[in-house]
């Protein structure tokens, strides 16, 4: 039982070292063994810069201007017509504020239905929501100026095209 507990954390770290990742996981400062070397850690070196949901935001708000006025943008994907949500935001680098959301895009027609209205009236105008395609913006904003760094828009939910905004 424990050569096959042994056997199991090898197989572990080297799946673990063949993905890229250079150092061993811990956990709050506890000890790793690979290859008879033990290293320690302390929680405190994983930190990150954290920002507000204002400026995550603010970010947000830059990106879907930048996607709504760029006409490449709007002939591949569509007119950007809401955010649906927000996925996550967070600053991975020192002056740079990453955000994640889920944005509806319509590409051409109205998408109106045709119910009838009551009485004879005729047909609604209803917006129905054909046409819409719901993808996934990962963009990167710099905090002092409020430039749009990057931005993709993944369509099929990552299992399609992506569309990488010119900036």
């Amino acid at each position: 039982m424990k050569a096959c507990l042994q056997f199991a954390v090898i197989a572990l770290l080297n799946i673990y070292l063949a993905c890229g990742f250079t150092t061993p996981i811990s956990h709050e400062g506890r000890r790793v063994v690979i290859s008879s070397s033990v290293q320690t850690r302390s929680a405190s070196s994983l930190q990150m810069a954290k920002i507000s949901e204002k400026e995550a935001q603010s970010a947000i708000d830059k990106v879907v201007a930048a996607l709504r006025k760029d006409k490449t943008a709007n002939e591949e994907l569509g007119q950007l017509k809401q955010v649906n949500n927000i996925l996550g935001f967070g600053s991975p680098q020192k002056g740079k504020i990453a955000v994640r959301f889920n944005a509806s895009f319509q590409k051409g027609g109205k998408g109106l239905s045709s119910i009838p209205l009551p009485f004879g009236l005729g047909q609604s105008n209803k917006s129905e929501g054909r046409g819409t395609m719901v993808g996934q913006v990962k963009a990167s904003v710099n905090e002092q100026t409020g430039k749009v760094i990057e931005c993709s828009v993944f369509r099929d939910l990552g299992y399609g095209r992506a569309f990488n905004l010119k900036v």
